[in-house]
């Protein structure tokens, strides 16, 4: 089994990556927080308890 991601799929993780560094840095921290909140609200009550959000930024 080949542990690689398909190339369609790496190449469409740089253009996201892309996408969001050519965001300016309060949209950046927008898109941060919107996925910080989605992880909240998808982990379960004991996941995540080393994690802390960046939110000084």
């Amino acid at each position: 089994m080949d542990s690689r991601a398909d190339p369609s799929d790496e190449a469409q993780g740089l253009r996201l990556v892309r996408a969001f560094l050519s965001l300016p840095p309060d949209k950046r921290a927008e898109v941060i927080a919107f996925v910080e909140d989605l992880v909240r609200a998808h982990a379960g009550p004991d996941d995540g308890h080393g994690i802390s959000p960046i939110r000084d930024r």
